[in-house]
């Protein structure tokens, strides 16, 4: 198959709409049992994925009033976040082994398995373990409905679908507390997991009916490489547990975080040893040797990162600087949501006439500037300028985003885009993780100063009223979260000089075959 190893140089961004035999042959054979049968499963999918992801926030007070934990109630999210993260390169190897259509079925039927656990736990450490488990089966979905995407569809019909997955996506994230909160108001918090299971079943029905890939021809029994992926498993856990738990659970300096820092980089040395020597490994050393996948894993880390300023701190700048209700200080930050998608829709339009690399370059740009122009509006201000920024800021990020995943699938064979897709999206999720932890510490100390050490950003937003918040307390959360923009908008900046710097400036885009 051309490109296995490396494909050839297009000009522009390759608008020839590059396929391989292998994907065109899935997008054909799937599309005579119907192929938007499969695009629907595909966003079901996605949609369970994006909502269980932020769905327990709003549910907490009714969950630990049932089955108590409060102290670890954390690790509802921690332990999901985790084995979500932490299996996204495992599955993307196992499905260019084995192919798309196992592996999203099983990940599917981990997933609602857990989701059913999750219904009938008894007690807080039931629950979690059932979250990890749900989240065990969430990294195949993410990485292999991306992955899926792009084997339907030819280069030049790509955006359309990623457009598509972006804002079920974004509107499930954003949708989720709401969901959360309605279902455990109304119903039972074990609604949250319950709803899952018809959603679920009816996405994993039409993958079973629909999707038809070719047959592979066989080269052997394949070779998995079961200790790189626990390797990769335990090292990405350990490294994950540090960054998330670190500040909130212990101190940075402490002796907990510094074992697992330790631990973590021990295993990440361990990672590579075994990498290096297997025959098949669940890491491949060419994800970070070709310039482009390691271009686009570097700048969509930052992303990950720069996302978590307005998705974590913008909802308490808006309740308790601007004074809003919790229903409008969600609307502000759900604005992206509206520009984000149709800005993905229509890069297509800019890409095939600068590049992809170019067109990120635009998005990111003008992503850092309005991050930087954050900081500079007026106190106490008004709601709308905020609003305007976001519905921008989702404007320039969407334009960044989608021609980086197109453009990198698009320059590896069937054979690796399962790898590659996954390893941009392991980036994305290790970005937000350790953007929550370094944006976290940055608010709490800047707060800390700014009020004389009195608590940190959560205890002191915790037990305010929105309205009669302390004028000392209110200009301390406005700064706490002007620094969080400010270190989004160097990451920004970051993200371009990674583009500049290392991308190439046409990518090395497969030719049709």
């Amino acid at each position: 198959m051309q490109g296995a190893r490396g494909g050839h140089p297009v000009g522009g961004t390759g608008s020839t709409g590059g396929t391989t035999p292998a994907i065109r042959d899935t997008a054909q054979r799937t599309a005579t049992g119907g192929r938007g049968a499969v695009v629907a499963a595909l966003m079901l999918a996605m949609a369970l994925a994006a909502l269980d992801s932020t769905i327990v926030s709003t549910a907490v007070p009714q969950i630990v009033g049932d089955l108590g934990g409060f102290s670890v109630f954390s690790w509802l999210f921690s332990g999901y976040l985790l084995a979500v993260t932490v299996t996204l390169p495992v599955y993307g190897k196992l499905s260019d082994t084995f192919g798309r259509k196992p592996v999203l079925v099983a990940g599917a039927a981990v997933f609602l398995l857990g989701s059913l656990l999750c219904a009938v736990a008894w007690n807080m450490g039931a629950l979690i373990a059932f979250r990890i488990v749900q989240g065990l089966g969430g990294g195949a979905l993410q990485g292999t409905v991306q992955t899926l995407a792009a084997d339907l569809y030819p280069l030049k019909e790509r955006p359309k679908i990623q457009a598509k997955l972006s804002t079920v996506w974004a509107v499930s994230a954003v949708a989720g507390p709401g969901v959360g909160g309605v279902l455990a108001t109304y119903a039972d918090w074990r609604w949250i997991f319950l709803v899952n299971l018809p959603i679920g079943a009816v996405a994993l029905w039409l993958i079973v009916r629909y999707l038809h890939e070719p047959e592979r021809e066989s080269v052997g029994r394949p070779r998995i490489d079961w200790a790189g992926a626990l390797a990769v498993f335990a090292c990405g856990g350990v490294l994950l547990t540090a960054l998330v738990q670190g500040g909130v659970a212990w101190p940075w300096l402490s002796g907990p975080s510094l074992a697992l820092f330790g631990t973590g980089l021990a295993l990440a040395g361990v990672v590579v040893l075994i990498e290096r020597r297997a025959a098949e490994p669940i890491i491949p050393g060419w994800v970070w040797r070709r310039r482009t996948i390691a271009a686009v894993n570097l700048a969509l880390g930052a992303l990950g990162l720069l996302m978590v300023a307005p998705s974590v701190f913008l909802p308490t700048y808006a309740q308790s600087v601007l004074g809003l209700a919790p229903v409008a200080a969600g609307f502000v930050l759900s604005v992206w949501t509206l520009s984000w998608p149709v800005s993905a829709a229509l890069s297509q339009h800019v890409y095939r006439r600068i590049g992809f690399r170019n067109t990120s370059m635009i998005g990111i740009g003008t992503g850092a500037l309005i991050l930087f122009a954050f900081p500079f509006l007026p106190y106490p201000g008004s709601a709308w300028q905020p609003t305007l920024l976001m519905l921008l800021l989702g404007a320039a990020l969407g334009l960044f985003q989608l021609p980086l995943i197109v453009g990198v699938q698009s320059t590896v064979g069937w054979a690796e885009r399962g790898t590659t897709t996954a390893s941009v999206l392991f980036c994305r999720q290790t970005g937000q993780t350790i953007g929550a932890s370094v944006f976290g510490a940055v608010a709490n100390g800047v707060l800390a100063s700014r009020l004389g050490g009195a608590g940190d950003l959560d205890s002191v937003t915790r037990g305010l009223d929105a309205g009669a918040v302390p004028e000392a307390t209110r200009r301390a959360i406005a700064d706490a979260v002007h620094a969080v923009y400010l270190g989004a908008g160097c990451a920004a900046a970051v993200a371009f000089l990674v583009l500049l710097l290392l991308a190439p400036r046409r990518f090395p885009v497969l030719k049709e075959q």
